[in-house]
């Protein structure tokens, strides 16, 4: 099968097949795979680091969850930045990356 990339918007009556990545604009239905709904795991160490991938990525916002897997905690990013704080889920526990 070959495979074709669009710079527009795409509209598919009958799905598509493999990863949808980018922004997603409008309302989405259909399956989502499981794997995509897990969270990811970091060491409280990289958590700390604030050259760490986790502190550093394009997807670290305010409101991500990741799993602290040193504490077994939920962690949650207070905002975008790289030295921005993450807190346990109950809002206590705040570590700022350096």
């Amino acid at each position: 099968m070959g495979t074709t990339t669009f710079s527009g918007p795409v509209v598919s009556d009958n799905g598509f097949t493999g990863d949808v990545t980018g922004n997603v604009t409008g309302d989405v239905a259909g399956n989502v795979d499981a794997t995509s709904l897990q969270v990811p795991v970091y060491a409280a160490t990289a958590l700390a680091d604030i050259a760490d991938v986790v502190n550093t990525a394009d997807t670290k916002v305010a409101g991500t969850v990741v799993f602290d897997s040193t504490n077994s905690k939920i962690k949650v990013a207070t905002g975008a930045d790289a030295d921005s704080t993450w807190v346990d889920a109950d809002g206590t526990n705040a570590v700022t990356p350096s």
